[in-house]
């Protein structure tokens, strides 16, 4: 990227750029975006940034309304041998060396390297400053960084002050590798629309991320991707481009298979809805089920097989389960897949067993697609879904609350909610990227723990299972934004307002759930608060499950 000749003697100057290699295919277009720099006597002067270069990707974003060039990395992209994405560095080394600058120390949830550590004095910081006034100013520019700290010092100007202070933290934070500090202040650059600042925060972000490394650098490849996605596209384009190159559906669900296996708060969640279910239905003869996000059916496994062991013989069990397209895609075909998987089960342990599938998004879903009979004893099932639906800021239609007030005019016996313990819903984008950060980050390390680095399926798993709703949540906004999770506190109102009323989830299951977590890190916790069921990773709650009626 070059500034245009007309404004070489401005007071803003950019240095020509090499190409990045990318494999974000199609390539972004070109969007010009206006910048502005106040000379400090009130007179704006306009530059026109113009990149041909491909952007930074983890995702394979395809193209965009338009993007925001960026500044190219020495840092750049190409495949591992089974086609993971991989920073230059990565290709390497396949991972940052244990030094002083990569090590766990800098992740969120480590001990995380403090700035008071690091000693710069003063005219090393002054060096730094006259390194960035190089790259981000002409060698003609009047404007001198140095000699605005050192006046901003000496004159006491403290909102100068206040603003040079946090250049030196950046500095130091960009000196120690601290991403965490990084990706903060280049969210709020992007927040307050100082796009020069984004801009060399991601260039320096390019060169410190890994798909392959640390848990904070695995996150930030793709806390990165989602800031470039935010600048770069708009509207309904965004989600879809970054859905990229699928995995064969085998492949996709062998991936999450693997992440339900090593984040054991997904499977404790599921298996609390079942013991809220089983015991919920213990003296039922005819039992419906309507599970609101069916996939592959797995969750039901333990409670048919629970049901077949009842005393006095198990109950008619019919379910009525609705599909999504991505569960279908990686089940490789339509819901008769799950219920030839289920009454093959229930056959085998000599249950009763009905299967009736509902093809249909959770928007459009009706009482009459639901298949609700007399004589049968109802359990709804909203596990890791309800974040799906626009509520009332999203949509006047409010799907999120009309699915309440729907399942409750069918009178269940017992209805069972499952979802992330995020606040990312109505929240700005600011205070949405730090909750994101400070929640994955917490998953991210999880999966360190449980999951081998050196396995060759972990960037599988986070790119095609977490990574791109993680993007989802910072890249987009209105409509095109899906990921939408509320803390319990939330939920706890929003089927108060419905009409239902607590149900306790059993003990007796909650008690086998703590025993199991033994076999995992004493880093995973379980805590019961207010009826609920509050699973996650040291201080930070990941999953709530808790049951209504």
């Amino acid at each position: 990227m070059q500034a245009s000749e007309q404004h070489r003697s401005s007071s803003m100057y950019y240095q020509p750029l090499q190409e990045i290699e990318s494999y974000c295919l199609p390539q972004y277009r070109n969007l010009n975006h206006q910048m502005y720099y106040n000379d400090g006597g009130g007179h704006g002067t306009q530059f026109s940034t113009q990149s041909s270069s491909d952007l930074y990707c983890t995702l394979e974003s395809s193209s965009a309304a338009g993007s925001f060039a960026v500044y190219n990395s020495p840092s750049t992209v190409s495949f591992s041998p089974n086609d993971s994405p991989m920073s230059q560095q990565d290709s390497q080394t396949q991972s940052y060396p244990h030094d002083q600058y990569h090590s766990p120390d800098n992740n969120i949830y480590s001990s995380p390297r403090s700035g008071s550590c690091i000693t710069e004095d003063l005219s090393s910081f002054k060096h730094k400053l006259r390194e960035l006034e190089n790259v981000m100013l002409g060698p003609d520019s009047d404007y001198n960084l140095v000699d605005s700290y050192d006046s901003a010092m000496s004159n006491g100007n403290d909102f100068v002050s206040l603003e040079m202070d946090s250049w030196r933290q950046t500095m130091v934070a960009i000196s120690s590798k601290n991403l965490k500090h990084i990706l903060t202040v280049c969210a709020k650059a992007i927040a307050d629309n100082d796009l020069l600042m984004a801009q060399w925060l991601m260039d320096e972000l390019r060169q410190m991320v890994s798909v392959s490394g640390e848990p904070i650098q695995r996150l930030g490849a793709y806390m990165l991707e989602g800031l470039v996605a935010r600048l770069s596209a708009s509207g309904s384009s965004i989600y879809k481009s970054l859905r990229c190159k699928e995995p064969e559906s085998a492949e996709l669900l062998s991936y999450m298979n693997i992440l339900y296996e090593v984040c054991p708060y997904f499977k404790f969640g599921y298996m609390s809805a079942n013991g809220a279910i089983a015991e919920a239905m213990k003296y039922e003869q005819r039992v419906h089920i309507i599970d609101f996000q069916i996939a592959q059916g797995s969750q039901w496994i333990s409670l048919i097989q629970a049901f077949a062991a009842r005393p006095g013989g198990p109950p008619h069990i019919r379910i009525t389960g609705i599909d999504d397209s991505t569960s279908a895609y990686a089940r490789g075909g339509g819901l008769h897949i799950v219920e030839k998987r289920l009454s093959k089960l229930a056959q085998h342990f000599k249950v009763p067993f009905e299967f009736h599938a509902a093809a249909i998004s959770g928007c459009d879903v009706q009482l009459h697609n639901l298949g609700v009979r007399p004589g049968e004893a109802l359990a709804v099932n909203f596990a890791f879904m309800l974040h799906h639906m626009p509520d009332e800021s999203v949509s006047t239609q409010n799907h999120r609350d009309r699915l309440l007030r729907l399942v409750k005019s069918l009178s269940p016996k017992v209805v069972t909610l499952v979802e992330q313990e995020s606040n990312t819903n109505t929240a700005a984008f600011f205070p949405r990227f730090l909750e994101t950060m400070d929640y994955y980050a917490a998953m991210f390390e999880s999966i360190d723990v449980t999951l081998p680095r050196e396995h060759k399926e972990r960037i599988n798993v986070e790119q095609h299972c977490l990574a791109r709703d993680l993007v989802n949540i910072i890249a987009c906004e209105g409509v095109e934004r899906v990921e939408r999770h509320e803390v319990l506190g939330k939920w706890r109102s929003r089927f108060a307002m419905a009409g239902f009323k607590p149900y306790p989830l059993s003990s007796l299951v909650n008690g086998t759930i703590k025993k199991l977590l033994e076999n995992y890190s004493d880093k995973y916790r379980l805590q019961e608060k207010d009826g609920a069921l509050y699973l996650g990773w040291m201080n930070r709650d990941l999953v709530a499950s808790c049951a209504w009626k």
